[in-house]
């Protein structure tokens, strides 16, 4: 296999480039950073975010701090996986135990890799495949899950640099029909950790969600970074475009009768916004995970400013025991597992990518899909058009 492979703060990687995009994947936890988008323009783009504590003589209690950074798969999903028998650190062995290279093809424009794990926790087989094309600026994934049955938590963990200004990074997702805070756990506040967000309350708007404080009842999550000293989670959960019956069994309709659900994040002062692209049958949920140097225990040790906008299946981030449960957001028809079967493999297919904006470009308004495009208006009405085949979300086919 000809195939790159550097040790990139502290992690060995695998290193798989296209005209346009170099993408650097660790062998622990399968975590996709630095990625480099138009890399051999004049000025690249490196959006993801890398744990501050890399190179440094620490040992973070949970696994999957140990190579902390970019996007990476979880299932699953969350903290809380104490379930029928089963445990799991948080987010998985997919997140947390080294993948095995498999293949690696650079033909025709299109560059793809694929590596195997085999999971205990659960047994089964997780193979991650990821592509990139010469023209474009993106990033297609793809998990396919095969050998398991039950109920599952999984989806992405993308975790982004912010900009330095506070406020400076704009965000935006597809309408949604639920927006919820997390339940902090009784351990905020005790072991140095800090929550803004009113406790377990519902919202309407990003931009307007309610706080724990009496003098400023709310506070714009559209906005980061934001309430320093502070770490949030909330989630929104999209719209379901086709009826709930068909979401469990994702039955197959034409990509010209359901587009994708989005989520973009513009940095106005660098001139480039990140976006991400699913089906939200398979990934119903965005969880914000807003770290503003809100924890203070080690590793994070009060230096830590990041977002993670985190398209999941799952009741935000509490872990598969929570999420298999009735609970506030099932209740609402919004499924918060995925059903496996071990006669029929399960694949969740995934998009990010990057587009450069103009000037004036603010925060995204709308998404509008075409063939091979996607075409983002700004609230300010400035318009920019990423080239991206969004049919794989449906089909998984880039040739």
């Amino acid at each position: 296999m000809n195939l790159e492979k550097r040790t990139i703060l502290s992690q060995p990687s695998w290193v798989l480039q296209s005209e346009t995009v170099e993408v650097c994947l660790t062998q622990l936890g399968g975590m996709m950073a630095p990625a480099t988008f138009y890399r051999n323009g004049r000025n690249p783009i490196q959006p993801y975010y890398i744990s501050p504590w890399q190179d440094e003589d620490l040992l973070p209690g949970d696994p999957v701090l140990v190579p902390l950074r970019g996007d990476f798969f979880c299932m699953p999903f969350g903290a809380d996986n104490a379930y029928r028998g089963e445990s799991y650190e948080v987010h998985g062995e997919p997140a947390t135990e080294s993948w095995e290279a498999v293949a690696y093809d650079k033909s025709d424009g299109l560059v793809g890799f694929e590596a195997r794990m085999q999971t205990t926790g659960r047994s089964g087989t997780v193979t991650k495949r990821l592509f990139l094309r010469d023209d474009e600026n993106v990033v297609y994934t793809q998990h396919e899950l095969a050998g398991y049955s039950g109920k599952m938590t999984l989806g992405h963990h993308a975790t982004l640099e912010p900009a330095g200004d506070e406020g400076g990074m704009l965000i935006a997702t597809s309408p949604f029909q639920l927006g919820i805070t997390r339940a902090n756990p009784p351990y905020y506040n005790q072991e140095g950790e800090y929550a803004a967000l009113a406790d377990a309350v519902t919202f309407g708007k990003l931009s307007k969600v309610p706080t724990v404080w009496k003098g400023e009842p709310y506070t714009d999550c559209s906005r980061f970074p934001a309430r320093q000293g502070y770490c949030d989670i909330l989630a929104v959960y999209a719209k379901q475009p086709v009826s709930s019956k068909a979401t469990k069994s994702r039955t197959r309709v034409s990509t010209g009768s359901i587009k994708p659900t989005w989520t973009a994040a513009t940095f106005p002062k660098r001139g480039y916004l990140w976006f991400a692209l699913k089906d939200a049958r398979t990934l119903p949920a965005t969880v914000f995970w807003m770290e503003n140097c809100g924890r203070h225990a080690a590793p994070w040790s009060g230096r830590n400013c990041c977002i993670g906008l985190e398209d999941v299946c799952g009741y935000l981030a509490e872990g598969l025991t929570p999420s298999a449960k009735k609970n506030p957001v099932s209740e609402q028809g919004i499924p918060t597992t995925v059903s496996l079967s071990s006669r029929k493999p399960y694949k969740v297919n995934y998009i990010q990518g990057v587009v450069t904006v103009p000037r004036g470009f603010d925060r995204v308004k709308q998404a509008a899909f075409s063939r091979g495009e996607v075409r983002f208006v700004s609230e300010s009405g400035k318009t920019a058009v990423a080239a991206v085949r969004w049919s794989f979300l449906f089909d998984g086919d880039l040739r």
